[in-house]
């Protein structure tokens, strides 16, 4: 898994021209069973997957928090949202709230995240493969699979069941 977690960025970067070509035709015409195909292939390599032995997207990215996010999260610290923010997250050039730094601060030694139960709504949906209208996040996943070996399978094998 290391290897392909390390060769991932390239094999990306490499399928990028033809992922972006691929998702343009998906949405100017996408197919009735999309939808039910994406369950399909999210929940097929998710059963060879285990995210504990990889834990790249908490490496190499932080999610976005939403107010639920924060509120749901700072409870659990005991914390009133405004201290939880000011100690662990910073607004992004979007305007969004994400982590200060990278690995991610509630990711421990084993791959195992410390806030799990409540963990972010970013965090919990990741890849996003097995969305609905997953046509419509065709930029989000071309970059997610320079992240998620999981997204990158899972693309690779939409391809092929999608002519």
């Amino acid at each position: 898994m290391k290897d392909f977690i390390d060769q991932l960025p390239n094999l990306a970067k490499d399928k990028q021209q033809e992922n972006k070509k691929f998702f343009s035709k998906l949405k100017k015409k996408t197919p009735k069973h999309l939808d039910s195909l994406m369950v399909e292939l999210h929940e097929e390599e998710f059963s060879r997957t285990d995210c504990l032995d990889c834990a790249n997207c908490c490496k190499t990215t932080g999610p976005l928090f939403t107010n639920k996010d924060i509120e749901r999260i700072s409870k659990k610290f005991k914390q009133k949202p405004q201290q939880f923010i000011d100690q662990y997250l910073r607004i992004d050039e979007d305007n969004d709230y994400v982590l200060q730094s990278v690995p991610c601060t509630f990711l421990d030694a084993e791959n195992h995240c410390l806030i799990y139960d409540v963990r972010p709504k970013a965090c919990a949906e990741f890849p996003h493969t097995d969305r609905k209208k997953f046509q419509q996040i065709s930029n989000l996943t071309i970059k997610n699979v320079g992240i998620c070996p999981a997204a990158y399978n899972i693309v690779e094998e939409m391809k092929k069941r999608i002519k």
